[in-house]
């Protein structure tokens, strides 16, 4: 689900106390690259949100406001796939991120990239508003937690921020979907029918329905995690997680 506000692989404490226990501290040059990573993410995502209300505020429109910031946001959202190889150092879930960062290139790459017809719907510009600050944010919240200087007001939005943000963004990223129905239908793009030499079958249409489909378990199981995270940070709750 693209919109998560999963904690995890942005890679966020140095050291913090976990069901009572402490996490290892990180090693220097894990620390240092970290730090460097996040800054560099912060920095991007703070360029593609300079330029998307620059370029709003020069047009008057959103009409060709994607295309104006597609590289940065191919590059930056691309690069995230170095969260993934993140876990090994942090210790947090590989699946879960790889899961948040593969469903966020498929966004960019499979669908508002590959399907032009699309990239002039609000929904389009809604997602990229919501991603972007949702990422300045965490990332920066990353940052300043690896420097142990974190201000309240960076974990203050960090954990107020996604109850608007995450479900908005869950909505951008299904209208636009939806949007893309019509298209992919057309034109069978990403299909392969029957007969072929591999005798194999697939319709990109139906594969984009399962996707949006796939939200409805998946969206209320990461934002109540997300708001059972927000009690602990913010409020001090003591949770238990109860095993499946």
């Amino acid at each position: 689900m693209a919109s998560s506000e999963e904690d995890g692989g942005g890679n966020g404490a140095v050291e913090e106390k976990e069901n009572g226990k402490k996490k290892k501290k990180l090693g220097a040059l894990a620390t240092t690259w970290l730090i460097f990573y996040n800054v560099a993410m912060t920095a991007g995502w703070l360029v593609l949100g300079i330029a998307m209300v620059r370029f709003y505020i020069q047009k008057g429109t959103h009409r060709g406001l994607f295309r104006s910031v597609q590289k940065t946001l191919k590059f930056f959202q691309t690069f995230a796939l170095l969260e993934v190889i993140h876990c090994a150092v942090v210790r947090t879930s590989v699946l879960v991120t790889g899961v948040q960062v593969s469903s966020r290139i498929f966004m960019v790459w499979f669908i508002a990239h590959s399907i032009k017809q699309i990239q002039n719907e609000e929904s389009v510009i809604l997602f990229l508003v919501v991603w972007t600050v949702t990422e300045i944010t965490r990332y920066s919240f990353y940052t300043f937690n690896l420097l142990n200087h974190l201000p309240y007001f960076i974990k203050w939005a960090r954990y107020n921020f996604f109850i608007v943000l995450y479900p908005a963004g869950v909505a951008g990223e299904l209208l636009t979907i939806y949007a893309a129905l019509p298209y992919v239908k057309k034109t069978g793009m990403f299909s392969l029918r029957l007969p072929n030499k591999y005798n194999v079958s697939f319709d990109y249409y139906y594969f984009l329905i399962i996707v949006m489909f796939s939200y409805v378990p998946l969206f209320p199981q990461l934002y109540f995690h997300m708001l059972r995270q927000r009690r602990r940070v913010l409020h001090g709750e003591v949770i238990v997680e109860k095993d499946d």
